[in-house]
Protein backbone atom coordinates (compact mmCIF):
# COMPACT_ATOMS: atom_id res chain seq x y z
CA UNK A 1 0.00 0.00 0.00
CA UNK A 2 3.05 2.56 1.07
CA UNK A 3 4.71 1.85 -2.43
CA UNK A 4 1.62 2.43 -4.29
CA UNK A 5 1.05 5.08 -2.47
CA UNK A 6 4.46 6.52 -3.39
CA UNK A 7 3.59 5.61 -7.16
CA UNK A 8 0.86 7.75 -7.28
CA UNK A 9 2.72 10.99 -5.83
CA UNK A 10 5.21 10.06 -8.62
CA UNK A 11 1.89 10.20 -11.07
CA UNK A 12 1.00 13.61 -9.62
CA UNK A 13 4.54 15.07 -9.73
CA UNK A 14 4.68 14.00 -13.39
CA UNK A 15 1.50 15.43 -14.27
CA UNK A 16 2.49 18.84 -11.88
CA UNK A 17 5.75 19.70 -13.60
CA UNK A 18 5.04 20.55 -17.34
CA UNK A 19 2.53 23.36 -15.76
CA UNK A 20 5.30 24.38 -12.92
CA UNK A 21 7.40 24.52 -15.69
CA UNK A 22 5.94 26.92 -17.91
CA UNK A 23 4.59 28.61 -15.10
CA UNK A 24 8.47 28.79 -13.98
CA UNK A 25 9.11 30.55 -17.52
CA UNK A 26 6.46 32.85 -17.73
CA UNK A 27 7.59 34.23 -14.07
CA UNK A 28 11.60 34.50 -15.27
CA UNK A 29 10.52 36.22 -18.13
CA UNK A 30 8.25 38.61 -16.40
CA UNK A 31 10.60 39.58 -13.36
CA UNK A 32 14.18 38.48 -14.97
CA UNK A 33 15.98 40.90 -12.44
CA UNK A 34 13.95 40.27 -9.24
CA UNK A 35 16.17 38.75 -6.27
CA UNK A 36 13.87 36.61 -4.61
CA UNK A 37 12.86 34.28 -7.72
CA UNK A 38 16.97 33.46 -8.64
CA UNK A 39 16.37 30.28 -7.03
CA UNK A 40 13.92 29.57 -9.51
CA UNK A 41 16.16 28.91 -12.93
CA UNK A 42 17.06 26.45 -15.85
CA UNK A 43 19.45 24.19 -12.90
CA UNK A 44 16.29 23.45 -10.91
CA UNK A 45 13.88 22.90 -13.60
CA UNK A 46 16.17 20.43 -15.27
CA UNK A 47 16.90 18.37 -11.54
CA UNK A 48 13.13 17.94 -11.20
CA UNK A 49 12.80 16.42 -14.89
CA UNK A 50 15.41 13.90 -14.17
CA UNK A 51 14.28 12.98 -10.85
CA UNK A 52 10.49 12.88 -12.56
CA UNK A 53 12.15 10.75 -15.01
CA UNK A 54 13.81 8.42 -12.35
CA UNK A 55 10.95 7.67 -10.26
CA UNK A 56 9.18 6.85 -12.77
CA UNK A 57 11.66 4.41 -13.62
CA UNK A 58 12.19 3.22 -10.06
CA UNK A 59 8.15 2.28 -9.69
CA UNK A 60 7.84 1.14 -12.95
CA UNK A 61 10.49 -1.31 -13.01
CA UNK A 62 11.56 -1.89 -9.17
CA UNK A 63 8.81 -1.08 -6.92
CA UNK A 64 5.52 -2.12 -8.58
CA UNK A 65 7.13 -5.09 -9.59
CA UNK A 66 7.97 -5.77 -5.79
CA UNK A 67 4.66 -5.09 -4.88
CA UNK A 68 3.07 -7.50 -7.29
CA UNK A 69 5.26 -10.36 -6.26
CA UNK A 70 5.48 -9.85 -2.92
CA UNK A 71 1.78 -9.86 -2.42
CA UNK A 72 1.66 -13.04 -4.37
CA UNK A 73 4.91 -14.95 -2.77
CA UNK A 74 4.34 -17.46 0.21
CA UNK A 75 8.77 -18.25 1.05
CA UNK A 76 10.35 -20.76 -0.50
CA UNK A 77 9.76 -24.57 0.49
CA UNK A 78 12.26 -25.59 3.37
CA UNK A 79 12.49 -22.10 4.37
CA UNK A 80 11.27 -20.48 7.75
CA UNK A 81 7.96 -18.55 6.86
CA UNK A 82 7.59 -15.04 7.35
CA UNK A 83 8.58 -11.55 6.06
CA UNK A 84 11.91 -12.54 5.06
CA UNK A 85 11.12 -15.98 3.25
CA UNK A 86 8.63 -13.35 1.39
CA UNK A 87 10.93 -10.80 0.65
CA UNK A 88 13.72 -13.42 -0.67
CA UNK A 89 11.20 -15.19 -3.19
CA UNK A 90 10.12 -11.66 -4.51
CA UNK A 91 14.11 -10.31 -4.69
CA UNK A 92 14.81 -13.93 -6.86
CA UNK A 93 11.73 -12.77 -8.94
CA UNK A 94 12.66 -9.70 -9.46
CA UNK A 95 16.19 -10.51 -10.40
CA UNK A 96 14.65 -13.53 -13.06
CA UNK A 97 12.09 -10.91 -14.49
CA UNK A 98 15.28 -8.32 -15.05
CA UNK A 99 17.33 -11.12 -17.12
CA UNK A 100 14.27 -12.48 -18.70
CA UNK A 101 13.49 -8.64 -20.27
CA UNK A 102 17.25 -7.97 -20.73
CA UNK A 103 17.51 -11.13 -22.89
CA UNK A 104 14.43 -10.24 -24.92
CA UNK A 105 16.34 -6.71 -25.77
CA UNK A 106 19.41 -8.55 -26.41
CA UNK A 107 17.79 -10.76 -28.89
CA UNK A 108 15.20 -8.21 -30.04
CA UNK A 109 18.89 -6.17 -31.02
CA UNK A 110 20.94 -8.60 -32.51
CA UNK A 111 17.81 -9.54 -34.95
CA UNK A 112 17.10 -6.33 -35.98
CA UNK A 113 20.70 -4.34 -35.75
CA UNK A 114 23.49 -6.70 -35.54
CA UNK A 115 26.53 -4.58 -35.25
CA UNK A 116 28.79 -4.06 -32.60
CA UNK A 117 27.65 -0.82 -31.51
CA UNK A 118 24.21 -1.81 -30.95
CA UNK A 119 25.54 -4.90 -28.99
CA UNK A 120 28.45 -2.89 -26.74
CA UNK A 121 25.38 -0.19 -25.67
CA UNK A 122 23.42 -2.70 -23.86
CA UNK A 123 26.28 -3.08 -21.46
CA UNK A 124 25.76 0.62 -20.40
CA UNK A 125 22.77 -0.30 -18.52
CA UNK A 126 22.19 3.73 -17.16
CA UNK A 127 22.97 5.72 -20.34
CA UNK A 128 21.46 3.81 -22.93
CA UNK A 129 19.20 0.66 -21.62
CA UNK A 130 16.95 1.96 -19.30
CA UNK A 131 16.15 5.51 -21.01
CA UNK A 132 15.49 3.31 -24.16
CA UNK A 133 13.23 0.62 -22.64
CA UNK A 134 11.65 3.28 -21.11
CA UNK A 135 11.54 5.28 -24.13
CA UNK A 136 9.57 2.02 -25.28
CA UNK A 137 7.33 2.67 -22.51
CA UNK A 138 6.38 6.12 -23.23
CA UNK A 139 5.59 5.08 -26.80
CA UNK A 140 3.04 2.48 -25.30
CA UNK A 141 1.97 5.30 -22.86
CA UNK A 142 1.48 7.52 -25.80
CA UNK A 143 -0.42 4.79 -27.83
CA UNK A 144 -2.58 4.81 -24.72
CA UNK A 145 -3.42 8.12 -24.70
CA UNK A 146 -4.69 8.15 -28.36
CA UNK A 147 -6.95 5.90 -27.43
CA UNK A 148 -8.22 6.75 -24.38
CA UNK A 149 -8.20 10.87 -24.84
CA UNK A 150 -10.55 11.00 -27.71
CA UNK A 151 -12.89 8.80 -25.74
CA UNK A 152 -12.46 10.52 -22.95
CA UNK A 153 -13.02 13.84 -24.41
CA UNK A 154 -16.69 12.72 -25.55
CA UNK A 155 -16.99 11.40 -22.20
CA UNK A 156 -17.22 14.51 -20.26
CA UNK A 157 -19.74 15.82 -21.32
CA UNK A 158 -21.84 12.59 -19.87
CA UNK A 159 -19.82 12.86 -16.46
CA UNK A 160 -20.50 16.24 -15.94
CA UNK A 161 -24.22 15.76 -16.65
CA UNK A 162 -24.84 12.98 -14.42
CA UNK A 163 -23.02 15.08 -11.56
CA UNK A 164 -24.32 18.21 -12.22
CA UNK A 165 -27.90 19.21 -12.35
CA UNK A 166 -29.73 19.69 -15.69
CA UNK A 167 -31.96 22.08 -16.60
CA UNK A 168 -36.24 21.20 -15.92
CA UNK A 169 -37.53 22.53 -19.78
CA UNK A 170 -41.24 21.13 -20.20
CA UNK A 171 -40.57 18.75 -16.97
CA UNK A 172 -43.18 18.23 -14.00
CA UNK A 173 -40.78 16.94 -11.50
CA UNK A 174 -43.29 16.42 -8.78
CA UNK A 175 -45.29 14.64 -11.49
CA UNK A 176 -42.19 12.55 -11.18
CA UNK A 177 -41.81 12.23 -7.59
CA UNK A 178 -45.45 11.28 -7.38
CA UNK A 179 -44.76 8.54 -10.41
CA UNK A 180 -41.44 7.15 -8.54
CA UNK A 181 -43.06 7.33 -5.27
CA UNK A 182 -45.75 4.72 -6.20
CA UNK A 183 -43.46 2.73 -8.05
CA UNK A 184 -41.39 2.45 -4.78
CA UNK A 185 -44.43 1.69 -2.90
CA UNK A 186 -46.01 -1.11 -5.09
CA UNK A 187 -42.24 -3.12 -5.62
CA UNK A 188 -42.02 -2.62 -2.22
CA UNK A 189 -45.06 -4.32 -0.96
CA UNK A 190 -44.36 -7.34 -3.43
CA UNK A 191 -41.40 -7.81 -2.04
CA UNK A 192 -43.18 -7.73 1.44
CA UNK A 193 -45.89 -10.72 -0.41
CA UNK A 194 -43.05 -13.19 -1.26
CA UNK A 195 -41.59 -16.00 1.01
CA UNK A 196 -38.14 -15.78 1.47
CA UNK A 197 -37.74 -19.16 -0.46
CA UNK A 198 -38.27 -17.43 -3.78
CA UNK A 199 -34.65 -16.13 -3.76
CA UNK A 200 -34.56 -15.03 -7.74
CA UNK A 201 -37.71 -13.12 -7.53
CA UNK A 202 -36.76 -11.49 -4.54
CA UNK A 203 -33.00 -10.65 -6.05
CA UNK A 204 -34.45 -9.24 -8.97
CA UNK A 205 -36.87 -6.96 -7.08
CA UNK A 206 -34.14 -5.75 -4.82
CA UNK A 207 -32.37 -4.67 -7.55
CA UNK A 208 -35.30 -2.85 -9.31
CA UNK A 209 -35.59 -1.39 -5.95
CA UNK A 210 -32.44 -0.03 -5.55
CA UNK A 211 -32.74 1.42 -9.34
CA UNK A 212 -36.02 2.93 -8.13
CA UNK A 213 -34.61 4.50 -5.19
CA UNK A 214 -31.62 5.98 -7.07
CA UNK A 215 -33.86 7.49 -9.13
CA UNK A 216 -35.89 9.21 -6.70
CA UNK A 217 -32.49 10.33 -4.89
CA UNK A 218 -31.47 12.22 -8.27
CA UNK A 219 -35.18 13.53 -8.66
CA UNK A 220 -34.96 14.72 -5.17
CA UNK A 221 -31.11 16.70 -6.10
CA UNK A 222 -32.88 18.02 -9.16
CA UNK A 223 -36.16 19.48 -7.22
CA UNK A 224 -33.98 21.17 -4.09
CA UNK A 225 -31.51 22.40 -6.55
CA UNK A 226 -31.58 26.46 -7.25
CA UNK A 227 -32.78 28.01 -10.70
CA UNK A 228 -28.98 29.42 -10.82
CA UNK A 229 -28.14 25.53 -10.33
CA UNK A 230 -29.97 24.35 -12.88
CA UNK A 231 -30.38 27.44 -15.46
CA UNK A 232 -27.02 28.27 -15.36
CA UNK A 233 -24.20 26.01 -14.12
CA UNK A 234 -25.21 22.98 -16.28
CA UNK A 235 -25.66 24.96 -19.59
CA UNK A 236 -21.96 26.98 -18.81
CA UNK A 237 -20.24 24.32 -17.88
CA UNK A 238 -20.83 22.29 -21.06
CA UNK A 239 -20.02 25.47 -23.14
CA UNK A 240 -17.33 25.60 -21.40
CA UNK A 241 -16.30 21.91 -22.53
CA UNK A 242 -17.08 22.37 -26.23
CA UNK A 243 -14.42 25.22 -26.09
CA UNK A 244 -11.88 23.64 -24.65
CA UNK A 245 -12.55 20.55 -26.76
CA UNK A 246 -12.50 22.76 -29.95
CA UNK A 247 -9.00 24.59 -29.43
CA UNK A 248 -7.84 21.24 -28.34
CA UNK A 249 -8.30 20.09 -32.13
CA UNK A 250 -7.99 23.41 -33.46
CA UNK A 251 -3.86 23.65 -31.93
CA UNK A 252 -3.57 19.95 -32.80
CA UNK A 253 -4.80 20.93 -36.51
CA UNK A 254 -2.28 23.86 -36.81
CA UNK A 255 0.43 21.51 -35.52
CA UNK A 256 -0.02 19.42 -38.34
CA UNK A 257 0.43 22.36 -40.92
CA UNK A 258 3.24 23.71 -38.54
CA UNK A 259 4.86 19.92 -38.89
CA UNK A 260 4.55 20.18 -42.84
CA UNK A 261 5.86 23.37 -43.60
CA UNK A 262 8.60 24.47 -40.30
CA UNK A 263 11.08 21.53 -39.20
CA UNK A 264 11.64 23.10 -35.88
CA UNK A 265 8.40 22.14 -35.00
CA UNK A 266 9.04 18.39 -34.36
CA UNK A 267 10.08 17.43 -30.88
CA UNK A 268 13.27 16.48 -30.80
CA UNK A 269 14.06 16.82 -27.38
CA UNK A 270 15.91 19.40 -25.00
CA UNK A 271 17.21 22.23 -27.82
CA UNK A 272 14.95 24.86 -27.05
CA UNK A 273 15.91 28.52 -25.85
CA UNK A 274 16.06 26.99 -22.64
CA UNK A 275 14.02 28.21 -19.08
CA UNK A 276 13.48 31.99 -18.80
CA UNK A 277 15.08 33.09 -22.43
CA UNK A 278 12.31 32.97 -24.63
CA UNK A 279 8.02 32.68 -24.19
CA UNK A 280 6.74 29.34 -24.60
CA UNK A 281 3.60 30.83 -26.21
CA UNK A 282 2.47 33.12 -28.45
CA UNK A 283 0.08 34.97 -26.73
CA UNK A 284 2.39 35.47 -23.48
CA UNK A 285 1.24 34.64 -19.70
CA UNK A 286 -2.67 34.22 -20.78
CA UNK A 287 -1.50 31.53 -23.68
CA UNK A 288 0.50 29.70 -20.65
CA UNK A 289 -2.21 29.96 -18.62
CA UNK A 290 -4.68 28.15 -21.51
CA UNK A 291 -1.58 26.15 -22.14
CA UNK A 292 -2.05 24.52 -18.44
CA UNK A 293 -5.57 24.70 -18.08
CA UNK A 294 -5.55 21.73 -21.45
CA UNK A 295 -3.37 19.89 -20.05
CA UNK A 296 -5.29 19.41 -16.93
CA UNK A 297 -7.87 18.62 -19.08
CA UNK A 298 -6.47 16.12 -21.31
CA UNK A 299 -5.06 14.37 -18.25
CA UNK A 300 -8.62 13.95 -16.89
CA UNK A 301 -10.64 13.45 -19.97
CA UNK A 302 -7.50 10.58 -20.34
CA UNK A 303 -8.13 8.81 -17.30
CA UNK A 304 -11.88 8.64 -17.50
CA UNK A 305 -11.92 7.88 -21.38
CA UNK A 306 -9.08 4.54 -19.92
CA UNK A 307 -11.43 3.65 -17.14
CA UNK A 308 -14.47 4.06 -20.12
CA UNK A 309 -12.84 1.91 -22.82
CA UNK A 310 -14.37 -1.87 -22.36
CA UNK A 311 -11.18 -3.62 -22.00
CA UNK A 312 -10.57 -1.47 -18.69
CA UNK A 313 -14.59 -1.10 -17.05
CA UNK A 314 -13.79 -4.01 -14.85
CA UNK A 315 -10.74 -2.28 -13.85
CA UNK A 316 -12.18 0.46 -12.15
CA UNK A 317 -11.43 1.01 -8.19
CA UNK A 318 -14.30 0.54 -5.89
CA UNK A 319 -15.01 1.63 -2.57
CA UNK A 320 -14.27 -1.51 0.11
CA UNK A 321 -14.57 -3.41 -3.34
CA UNK A 322 -10.57 -3.63 -4.65
CA UNK A 323 -8.22 -5.99 -3.90
CA UNK A 324 -4.64 -5.05 -3.84
CA UNK A 325 -4.04 -6.51 -7.27
CA UNK A 326 -6.86 -4.53 -8.98
CA UNK A 327 -4.63 -1.40 -6.88
CA UNK A 328 -1.40 -1.87 -8.23
CA UNK A 329 -2.43 -2.38 -11.69
CA UNK A 330 -4.37 1.16 -11.39
CA UNK A 331 -1.57 2.63 -9.80
CA UNK A 332 0.83 1.61 -13.03
CA UNK A 333 -1.61 2.58 -15.23
CA UNK A 334 -2.21 5.92 -13.90
CA UNK A 335 1.53 6.05 -13.50
CA UNK A 336 2.04 5.26 -17.70
CA UNK A 337 -0.67 7.62 -18.34
CA UNK A 338 1.04 10.42 -16.43
CA UNK A 339 4.71 9.98 -17.58
CA UNK A 340 3.26 9.96 -21.19
CA UNK A 341 1.12 13.16 -21.02
CA UNK A 342 4.15 15.81 -21.32
CA UNK A 343 5.17 13.28 -24.52
CA UNK A 344 2.11 13.66 -25.72
CA UNK A 345 1.26 17.80 -24.99
CA UNK A 346 4.67 18.33 -26.93
CA UNK A 347 3.96 15.75 -29.89
CA UNK A 348 0.36 17.13 -30.56
CA UNK A 349 1.48 20.64 -30.23
CA UNK A 350 -0.26 21.65 -27.20
CA UNK A 351 2.76 23.12 -25.69
CA UNK A 352 6.26 24.15 -26.70
CA UNK A 353 7.82 23.34 -23.91
CA UNK A 354 11.11 21.20 -25.08
CA UNK A 355 11.51 18.27 -22.48
CA UNK A 356 13.83 18.31 -20.42
CA UNK A 357 15.99 15.55 -18.77
CA UNK A 358 15.62 11.95 -19.57
CA UNK A 359 11.64 12.83 -20.78
CA UNK A 360 13.38 14.18 -24.00
CA UNK A 361 15.36 11.34 -24.86
CA UNK A 362 12.91 9.68 -26.75
CA UNK A 363 14.42 8.10 -30.27
CA UNK A 364 10.74 8.04 -31.90
CA UNK A 365 10.38 12.08 -31.19
CA UNK A 366 12.15 12.83 -34.26
CA UNK A 367 10.76 10.32 -36.67
CA UNK A 368 8.65 12.60 -38.65
CA UNK A 369 5.87 10.17 -39.93
CA UNK A 370 5.14 8.88 -35.98
CA UNK A 371 4.69 12.25 -35.09
CA UNK A 372 2.26 13.36 -37.79
CA UNK A 373 0.68 10.21 -38.33
CA UNK A 374 -0.19 10.57 -34.03
CA UNK A 375 -1.47 13.97 -35.06
CA UNK A 376 -3.65 13.29 -37.62
CA UNK A 377 -4.85 9.68 -35.72
CA UNK A 378 -5.57 12.31 -32.62
CA UNK A 379 -7.43 14.94 -34.96
CA UNK A 380 -9.86 12.70 -36.82
CA UNK A 381 -10.19 9.93 -33.68
CA UNK A 382 -11.32 13.12 -31.50
CA UNK A 383 -13.90 14.61 -34.23
CA UNK A 384 -15.35 11.19 -35.02
CA UNK A 385 -15.64 10.80 -31.34
CA UNK A 386 -17.29 13.79 -30.89
CA UNK A 387 -19.33 13.87 -33.80
CA UNK A 388 -20.64 10.50 -32.79
CA UNK A 389 -21.57 11.86 -29.43
CA UNK A 390 -23.30 14.88 -30.31
CA UNK A 391 -25.51 12.78 -33.82
CA UNK A 392 -26.41 10.19 -31.37
CA UNK A 393 -29.76 11.24 -30.20
CA UNK A 394 -30.67 12.36 -33.80
CA UNK A 395 -29.65 8.81 -35.29
CA UNK A 396 -31.66 7.32 -33.30
CA UNK A 397 -35.09 9.00 -34.20
CA UNK A 398 -34.09 8.75 -37.52
CA UNK A 399 -33.98 4.67 -37.50
CA UNK A 400 -37.10 5.24 -35.44
CA UNK A 401 -38.93 7.03 -37.80
CA UNK A 402 -37.58 4.70 -40.89
CA UNK A 403 -38.46 1.43 -38.51
CA UNK A 404 -35.12 0.15 -38.79
CA UNK A 405 -34.84 0.44 -34.68
CA UNK A 406 -35.22 -3.32 -34.52
CA UNK A 407 -32.48 -4.08 -36.67
CA UNK A 408 -29.74 -3.11 -33.74
CA UNK A 409 -27.68 -0.67 -36.01
CA UNK A 410 -26.81 1.06 -33.77
CA UNK A 411 -23.12 0.00 -32.17
CA UNK A 412 -23.94 1.64 -28.83
CA UNK A 413 -23.23 -1.50 -26.47
CA UNK A 414 -25.60 -0.19 -23.97
CA UNK A 415 -28.60 -0.19 -26.67
CA UNK A 416 -28.67 -3.87 -26.01
CA UNK A 417 -28.93 -3.85 -22.37
CA UNK A 418 -32.35 -4.43 -20.42
CA UNK A 419 -34.07 -0.47 -19.60
CA UNK A 420 -36.98 -0.29 -17.43
CA UNK A 421 -40.23 0.67 -18.47
CA UNK A 422 -42.64 3.17 -16.53
CA UNK A 423 -44.02 0.66 -14.33
CA UNK A 424 -40.96 -1.13 -13.33
CA UNK A 425 -40.61 -3.89 -15.23
CA UNK A 426 -38.15 -5.05 -17.36
CA UNK A 427 -38.12 -5.24 -21.35
CA UNK A 428 -35.44 -6.49 -23.74
CA UNK A 429 -34.68 -5.17 -27.04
Amino acid sequence: LFLSTFTLAVSAGAVLLLPFSIISNEILLSFPQNYYIQWLNGSLIHGLWNLASLFSNLCLFVLMPFAFFFLESEGFAGLKKGIRARILETLVMLILLALLILGIVWVASALIDNDAASMESLYDLWEFYLPYLYSCISLMGCLLLLLCTPVGLSRMFTVMGQLLVKPTILEDLDEQMYIITLEEEAIQRRLNGLSSTVEYQTAELERELEKVKSKKTNLERRKKASAWERNLVYPAVMILLLIETSISVFLVALNILYLLVDETAMPKGSGGPGIGNASLSTFGFVGAALEIILIFYLMVSSVVGFYSLRFFENFTPRKDDTTMTKIIGNCVSILVLSSALPVMSRTLGITRFDLLGDFGRFNWLGNFYIVLSYNLLFAIMTTLCLVRKFTSAVREELLKALGLDKLHLSNNPRDSETKPSANGHQKTL
